[in-house]
């Protein structure tokens, strides 16, 4: 967020067992999906229970009080009034427009209720696939989040991550930024990702993500990569982000940011929490892709441009050769997919690197045979004439079961 917030699925770490099955390219290839690496989903809540229940408190504590930080408006409550599950699976926030008994806000009556959520002293995360399937609210004044805090909290040197910002008065964006000494508040490093066709984010659940790695944090929309940060970004200054962080939801209402509701804003607002998941690997830097000779999928001159082909090459140990499998479907490297040229869908159409984009061209099934399958296409990834030489382009091609087109991950 854009100051202090007290007890506030790049290299991608995330190796996801939620692969996309083979099912997917037709009943041809009806093989069952089969993890391509050892993935451990350290944290999961799917927020499943009656209605009116709390939350699990062996993952959440509720937190309580206003922020005087951020001028914000809402007092934050314990027990179920602003928090609870609705018996359909979901986390519901839910804003009021109520003044909470017995507590004068830092800026005066406090007009609304609220509720804050993290998992502080119960789980961190330390690299990996974070992601919250959520539908935010609408309206003037409105502030839902999703983010992490680096502990020990000592804001801003301890790090802040906002996976998911939202502001009413932008109904059809949102936000991802990092906080750190030097570079807080205002000055936080964040870029924000819009809706095509003037939808708004509170129409639909939406899946908002951060990739994190040593020295990279990348977020994305519905599997849409929009921003990518590394060391690089900071003009020298502490990149603090190599250290564990807790997790918080919250539906903030007013504040220096958003401002305060207007008459055009209704309550209750709420904002709805599908799902919360941290997934990592015991490989933060990637896994080798083993095919044709014991020969590796390699990223050609470990260059990151788009459109650098991806070739076979003797197995080194090296980011060129480190792929991560995505929630999304994806296979990544040195901060990019592996994409099909131009989203050809033709026998001897090559691949390569190129950046993240959510498209068909990036979407991959790693099935139980072994083979690396492009659905829109529905062929193999191939070594392209059978020829294990060092630098053999890959492509894809008719799946036929031959030993250049099968593959172990990890």
């Amino acid at each position: 967020m854009a100051s202090p917030r007290l007890l506030r699925r790049c290299l991608l770490a995330a190796l996801s067992a939620a692969l996309i099955g083979s099912a997917a390219v037709g009943p041809a290839r009806a093989e069952s999906a089969a993890p391509a690496a050892a993935a451990v989903t350290t944290f999961s809540d799917t927020f499943d229970g009656p209605a009116g229940a709390a939350v699990d408190g062996s993952k959440w504590t509720l937190e309580t009080g206003d922020n005087v930080n951020n001028h914000e408006r809402q007092y934050y409550t314990s027990g179920t009034k602003n928090a609870a599950l609705d018996g359909q699976g979901h986390l519901v926030i839910t804003a009021r427009k109520e003044n909470p008994a017995g507590y004068q806000c830092w800026y005066g009556s406090c007009q609304y209720t609220s509720a804050r959520l993290n998992t502080a002293g119960k789980f961190t995360a330390q690299y990996g696939h974070v992601e919250a399937r959520m539908k935010i609210p609408r309206g003037q004044g409105m502030w839902p989040a999703f983010w992490m805090l680096g502990t020990p909290v000592n804001w801003p040197d301890s790090g802040e991550i906002d996976v998911m910002e939202n502001v009413g008065f932008e109904p059809s964006t949102v936000h991802g930024t990092i906080h750190g000494p030097g570079y807080s508040g205002s000055g936080g490093i964040g870029a924000g990702y819009t809706l095509p066709n003037g939808q708004a984010f509170a129409d639909a659940f939406h899946t908002f993500a951060v990739d994190w790695a040593p020295d990279s944090i990348t977020w994305s929309v519905d599997g849409n990569v929009y921003q990518r940060r590394t060391p690089a970004d900071l003009g020298g200054k502490t990149w603090v982000f190599n250290k564990p962080f807790f997790l918080i939801l919250n539906l903030a209402v007013g504040g220096y940011w958003p401002g305060d509701p207007d008459g055009s804003t209704q309550f209750p607002q709420t904002l709805v929490v599908d799902s919360v998941s941290v997934t990592t690997s015991d490989s933060a830097a990637g896994v080798p892709i083993r095919g044709l000779a014991g020969k590796c999928v390699d990223v050609a001159g470990a260059n990151p441009a788009n459109g650098t082909p991806v070739q076979l090459y003797d197995c080194n140990g090296t980011n060129a050769q480190a792929w991560t499998v995505g929630s999304d479907g994806t296979l990544r490297a040195l901060g990019k997919c592996l994409d099909v040229s131009s989203g050809g869908t033709a026998d001897g159409t090559p691949v390569q690197l190129w950046d993240c984009n959510g498209s068909a061209a990036q979407k991959w099934a790693l099935p139980a045979a072994r083979d690396i399958v492009n659905p829109q296409a529905n062929k193999c990834l191939d070594v392209t004439g059978n020829n294990s030489a060092n630098g053999t382009r890959l492509q894809i091609w008719t799946c036929t079961g031959a030993a250049n087109q099968k593959w172990t991950v990890g």
